[in-house]
């Protein structure tokens, strides 16, 4: 007489209790990440798809917009347009100057302040200053430094024998540059503040073995220091470039883009098509170009130094 085995139990429901598991995480992690991206939906991708959609029309800001598709006419319409395109240029100079003179002059205090001088937590606070400001009360503020009448710059300069009937954001020379230096000591705490937090990741090993073998103080800068800052630099360096290509309000309290279009940004240009002439699709082509202009120049910049990384790790 033959005796059957019992059938075994299935061994999938194990996998069922697992996946039933997994699903219900899941739906926890959803319930908790939806409250935090519920405003990012409705405030940045629900605007930012709508001005993708307005700049395919012929949207003005009107009381009652009555707005037609007109394909990419904007577009070709904005490529002729030489006024954009030199503000274009100068968002350029003025996102890469404010961008590399605050990396170098941040870097140079966060190195200052990691060296233990006295009043160490002071000077901190007094380094975040700028950073704590709103940026129109710094542009008002540095304004009246250098207004040409009774600005100090201009009474400091008098002092030692210079000219000091220099009109600083009035004279074609002088007015994109005295702009750039507002921008760099406007950003610059925020910069030092991450810089000196990696200073403080840094072994204190290496430095002293690279002392032992008898590097100077410049050589253990290069070797150890920067080395080792450099996924700070990378990541740093690409929020304040797209920080300040996209900045408005301290260089139109500043200036309001003169003299003579000298600092009118890319952003100064699209918000005065837009809210000036009320050309609400005109300028939402004007937007997108930015955006797509400043992803491409991230992508390529973080592409080069993805690619030093790995030359790097191999050698």
């Amino acid at each position: 007489m033959t005796v059957l085995a019992s059938p075994r139990p299935p061994a999938s429901r194990p996998g069922r209790r697992t996946t039933g598991m997994e699903r219900a995480r899941r739906r926890e992690a959803a319930a908790l990440v939806m409250p935090s991206l519920l405003p990012i939906l409705v405030l940045s991708v629900a605007p930012l798809l709508m001005g993708v959609l307005l700049a395919f029309t012929d949207a003005e800001l009107v009381r009652r917009p009555d707005y037609q598709f007109v394909g990419v006419d904007n577009f070709v319409r904005l490529a002729g347009n030489s006024f954009f395109w030199e503000s274009f240029r100068i968002g350029l100079v003025w996102a890469v100057s404010v961008t590399v003179l605050q990396l170098v002059a941040a870097l140079g205090l966060a190195l200052l302040l990691n060296s233990g001088l006295r009043l160490q937590g002071l000077t901190r606070v007094l380094a975040l200053i700028p950073w704590a400001m709103p940026p129109v009360v710094v542009a008002i503020m540095w304004k009246m430094i250098y207004s040409p009448n009774a600005g100090p710059l201009n009474a400091a300069l008098g002092a030692v024998g210079l000219p000091d009937d220099i009109n600083w954001l009035a004279d074609f020379s002088t007015a994109l540059p005295a702009v750039i230096v507002v921008g760099v000591w406007v950003g610059m705490p925020q910069t030092t503040v991450t810089l000196l937090a990696g200073l403080q990741q840094i072994p204190a090993e290496l430095n002293e073995a690279a002392a032992m073998d008898g590097a100077g103080a410049w050589r253990r800068f290069w070797a150890v220091t920067l080395p080792s800052l450099r996924p700070i630099v990378t990541s740093i360096t690409s929020l304040n470039f797209i920080w300040n290509f996209n900045s408005f309000s301290l260089v139109y309290v500043l200036t309001e883009g003169g003299p003579g279009g000298r600092t009118m940004l890319p952003m100064l240009f699209t918000y005065l098509e837009a809210f000036k002439n009320r050309n609400i699709g005109y300028a939402a082509a004007m937007g997108v170009v930015l955006v797509v202009v400043v992803v491409v120049l991230l992508a390529l910049y973080l592409r080069s130094q993805l690619r030093e990384d790995r030359a790097e790790k191999k050698g």
